[in-house]
């Protein structure tokens, strides 16, 4: 069957038809699937078209993996661990692909795409392919651009899939919505990593894991371990039968790591004898299309000039005080109705326009 014309994007000055795409990275050829990830990170609206093509055609191929979402604060020493981690669990038969979400400046809009370097053992693997991931900047770069880079890494076979992330802050509240089970890594020291760390990423942690567990460490990290133990008692937990447990890890040592690999294994299997692995999967598919629907209808919107223009003004009036956020957005939303033929019933709430009959006298 010839694919449709907007099906053979451009990708670093190359032609490709999409069929062959997916074909090249179901067979598992890493630079066809770099190029297919090129193409879903591209904003160029026929690339992201094409892009979409590429992940319906690789549909039946994806959700295979165990996706593994890892955080923790700066300094936790998350690189070294998934490097080991990941070694590891190439050589107990497994592919894995670590997809890193990486900061974008906010002031040069450049990326730190230093993932490689940091995870050089696993890199190198056959087995392993290791991708930064700009999130432009935004959450919703976050959300689209990891999640279909995770349904290709899946494509291309890869039963593993661990996404990285920076920092703790509200992309992690993303990236955990995205994942099978999310793990937040914590330094040895108790009452202070405690008093430091957002109580909403404990919330949404699935295992805690005191990292750097080593030498001197172990018993400053066992007493980390014993007040994350009590402070988890105080808190609600993900799922109604599973209690996040807190594990002493050192990634540099490779200690701990095949007990973290069992829990993760073990939630797996738990959530799976209940439904709601895959129920957890199925509404994570209906998010992912909400959020992408906000982003094109965003896009749209924006695209309009007479709109782009009245958004500008209006930026300019709320930012001088002229104008109440709130008022900026009722004057929008009417422009966008008047242009869109979109009529209101008495409460304002948006209506379909009332259909026109011919006189047919």
């Amino acid at each position: 069957m010839t694919s449709p014309t907007f099906a053979r994007p451009q990708i670093a000055g190359r032609s490709f038809n999409i069929n062959e795409l997916a074909d090249g990275i179901r067979a598992g050829k890493r630079a066809l699937l770099a190029r297919g990830i090129t193409l879903v990170e591209s904003t160029n609206p026929r690339h992201q078209e094409a892009a979409s093509a590429l992940l319906q055609e690789l549909l039946a191929d994806t959700g295979g993996a165990h996706r593994i979402g890892i955080t923790g604060v700066p300094g936790v020493g998350k690189s070294t661990t998934i490097d080991q981690f990941g070694i590891n669990l190439i050589e107990a038969g497994h592919r894995v692909a670590v997809l890193a979400v990486d900061p974008t400046s906010t002031r040069s809009g450049g990326s730190i795409l230093g993932d490689k370097t940091r995870m050089n053992r696993l890199a190198l693997q056959e087995h392993a392919f290791v991708r930064p991931s700009p999130t432009s900047g935004t959450l919703g770069g976050v959300a689209r651009k990891t999640r279909e880079t995770m349904a290709l890494a899946e494509a291309a076979g890869f039963d593993i899939v661990i996404v990285e992330t920076v920092g703790v802050g509200q992309s992690e509240v993303t990236v955990a919505d995205m994942v099978d089970i999310f793990l937040v890594l914590l330094l040895p020291g108790g009452g202070d990593e405690l008093q430091g760390i957002k109580k909403g990423i404990i919330e949404i942690a699935d295992i805690l894991a005191i990292n750097k567990a080593d030498g001197e460490n172990r018993d400053r990290a066992e007493r980390s371990a014993a007040e994350y133990r009590t402070a988890l008692h105080l808190l609600t937990p993900t799922h109604a039968t599973w209690q996040p447990p807190v594990l002493t890890i050192s990634g540099l040592a490779n200690e701990g790591l095949d007990k973290l690999w069992e829990q993760i294994s073990e939630h797996r299997d738990r959530l799976t004898a209940e439904g709601a692995f895959e129920e957890r999967r199925r509404e994570q598919a209906v998010r992912w299309m909400h959020d992408m629907l906000n982003d094109a209808l965003k896009s749209l919107l924006t695209g309009n000039p007479s709109i782009r223009t009245a958004l500008h003004e209006a930026e300019q009036a709320v930012r001088s005080g002229h104008q109440a956020p709130s008022a900026a957005v009722i004057d929008l939303m009417k422009l966008v109705r008047d242009q869109h033929g979109v009529e209101e019933d008495a409460s304002g709430t948006p209506t379909s326009p009332s259909p026109k009959t011919e006189n047919t006298q």
